[in-house]
């Protein structure tokens, strides 16, 4: 891999049919959005711009495809989703994907952040802004009960502390995410993203540095700027939350049991992305047979 490759990979240009595209969504997110405020900040300008100026990455720089678009419908979702790459590049290309691949009614989706980047004072402004929020109970409720769709990463800080060999490997998901369908009657959309972890692909975890700094995780790579890997996203079908079970009776146990089928729907679809995933220019061969040796 070398820097003009990478260079290569980015150009800002646009297909007829992909300005065409992005108007439309535009135009679709602002007569949906026209009149909607929350308490964090909401700025649709500012999506506008995020949108134009990271439209050509996805298209053009990770390539992102996305499969499963018929199972999702006109309503509020909770996108559960694993958690791969040292930063949260996926959930920045889950989001566009979602106002993206649906032109006539495209959403905003409402990231749920760490508590320690919400603290940041322009991180957390200008996620805030773009819509994403700190992830406590009460903020979700708040978005799910406006008819808001959030994405979740229940795998928390460990997905995205996972050295090299335990790519693509799911860490347990939490339980909160699940309680919190339960209150709102929100389905749950399991999301398998393929192609992140790839961007960089030798990691190491300097743990006494990050304590030390007070945050979670400090992911040192080989490479600072991304490689541009191919991203594979994977709608599953909706995961229906059961009648008979209460968010303010159920026991953990009993959470569990849903639990461990979504992630074994997120796990199917991963194994499925591994399989049929582009070849590109940025993985070494070796990294390659070890990382499709251990997950099948």
């Amino acid at each position: 891999m070398d820097l003009k490759y990478i260079l290569d990979q980015i150009d800002p240009r646009l297909s007829d049919k992909d300005l065409k595209q992005k108007q439309k969504v535009i135009a679709s997110l602002r007569k949906k959005y026209a009149d909607y405020k929350d308490p964090w900040g909401f700025d649709l300008d500012l999506i506008e711009q995020l949108l134009t100026i990271a439209l050509p990455l996805y298209r053009k720089y990770f390539k992102v495809r996305v499969f499963g678009l018929e199972n999702v419908k006109d309503t509020p979702y909770i996108l559960c989703s694993n958690h791969t790459g040292q930063i949260p590049i996926d959930g920045f290309l889950l989001t566009i994907a979602m106002a993206y691949e649906f032109p006539n009614n495209p959403r905003v989706i409402h990231g749920m952040v760490e508590r320690f980047l919400a603290g940041f004072p322009f991180l957390g402004s200008l996620a805030a802004r773009s819509g994403s929020i700190l992830g406590d109970r009460e903020n979700c409720k708040w978005l799910l009960e406006k008819g808001e769709s959030i994405s979740v990463f229940p795998e928390g800080v460990r997905g995205i502390s996972k050295s090299t060999p335990d790519y693509y490997k799911l860490q347990t998901f939490s339980n909160g995410f699940f309680r919190i369908a339960l209150q709102t009657k929100t389905p749950i959309l399991p999301i398998s993203i393929i192609g992140a972890e790839e961007m960089f692909p030798f990691v190491y975890h300097a743990k006494p540095l990050a304590k030390a700094l007070g945050i979670p995780a400090l992911p040192l790579s080989a490479n600072l700027i991304p490689l541009p890997s191919p991203v594979d996203i994977y709608i599953g079908k909706p995961y229906q939350l059961p009648k008979d079970l209460s968010f303010e009776t159920a026991t953990n146990e009993e959470i569990r049991k849903h639990i461990y089928k979504i992630e074994k729907q997120i796990k199917a679809n991963i194994n499925i992305g591994l399989k049929s995933r582009r070849k590109w220019m940025g993985l070494l061969p070796s990294m390659k047979t070890k990382i499709e040796n251990k997950h099948g």
